[in-house]
């Protein structure tokens, strides 16, 4: 091979390497990412997103960040309450890397750090309850370890958003404790209802008959009013029946008075028939009877229709006996 055919390879070769290394100069940072860059080894800058050039052989990429959300799940804990029961407690924390350069100086390995700094901080929080404290409070003491972490964490360049207790086991027999005392109160819960339910059925069989006992009172009520009603307009109808009988008769004698005196009957005989109305009124049903004030008058009118019946009988007499 000749040294032109040499040279060309090399040359050749120099080129894919200049091309090889400036395309590894250009980088292109993702949405939601950061790129933290050193200056033979200083510190140079952060990469947002977009693109980006960097001078070969001294500048570097010394570590990308994830400006995501993200959520650790960490192994569960031993802590121990206030009241010396040891029981586990695992945790799922939420955090955000919100300034890359302290991410990436501030410590060594944050994952292990913040996995530390919970357990940690969990210990002491629980170490201040005890067991039935610790089982019914977990907002706060989600609340406590967000804010302990949160300020703990902020020298890095972390925010944590949110801190869950995912699990908490109590020993074996704690559990069994629990579970028994969670069947005695269902038990006695159970039976609280069922007296409350008997209690309100008595009541309400007691109301049912007071109402039943109420109706019936007030039914018998008005079936008195209705009859003492009825009763009343029977006696206003036979008292009208014999008001209007009575007043019938007295129409009847006022008319054959009246009938008599336009025939021309004299005074004697209108007395003479008045005195048979009142004896008519006298035998009946009547209970009040009306006497004329001038019964001396009735009584000579009386005395002189007798004497004219007498001298009527006398010449009688006297022709039969002779």
């Amino acid at each position: 091979m000749s040294g032109g055919g040499i040279a060309g390879i090399l040359m050749i070769f120099l080129l894919v390497i200049v091309l090889f290394i400036a395309a590894s100069c250009v980088k292109i940072v993702p949405q939601a990412s950061a790129y933290v860059v050193e200056s033979l080894g200083k510190y140079k800058g952060t990469w947002a997103t977009g693109l980006h050039f960097k001078v070969p052989f001294i500048e570097r990429v010394a570590i990308r960040v994830n400006l995501k959300e993200q959520v650790v799940d960490f192994p569960p804990q031993p802590v121990i309450t206030k009241d010396n029961v040891t029981m586990q407690i695992d945790t799922v924390v939420f955090f955000q890397i919100t300034d890359p350069k302290l991410f990436a100086y501030g410590v060594v390995n944050p994952l292990m750090a913040i996995e530390n700094l919970t357990a940690t901080t969990l210990r002491n929080i629980i170490g201040d309850l005890e067991l039935d404290e610790t089982l019914t409070s977990r907002e706060i003491i989600n609340t406590k370890m967000q804010a302990a972490l949160d300020i703990a964490t902020d020298p890095w360049g972390i925010k944590v958003n949110r801190v869950e207790l995912k699990n908490i086991m109590p020993p074996a027999a704690i559990q069994e404790a629990m579970e028994k005392q969670m069947k005695a109160e269902r038990e006695r819960r159970e039976a609280i209802l069922i007296a409350e339910g008997e209690k309100k059925s008595t009541i309400l069989v007691a109301e049912g008959k007071k109402q039943s006992a109420i109706l019936d009172a007030e039914a018998e009520k008005q079936a008195a009013i209705l009859r003492a009603e009825a009763e009343k307009e029977k006696r206003i109808r036979e008292a009208e029946g014999q008001a209007e009988a009575i007043l019938k008769v007295q129409q009847a004698n006022a008319d054959g008075i009246r009938a008599i005196k336009e025939a021309g009957a004299d005074d004697a005989v209108l007395t003479l028939k008045s005195l048979e109305a009142l004896g008519v009124l006298a035998n009946g049903k009547a209970t009040k009877i009306v006497v004329p004030s001038d019964l001396q008058g009735l009584a000579s009118l009386a005395t002189t229709f007798k004497g004219i019946v007498e001298e009527q009988k006398g010449p009688a007499g006297k022709e039969g006996q002779k």
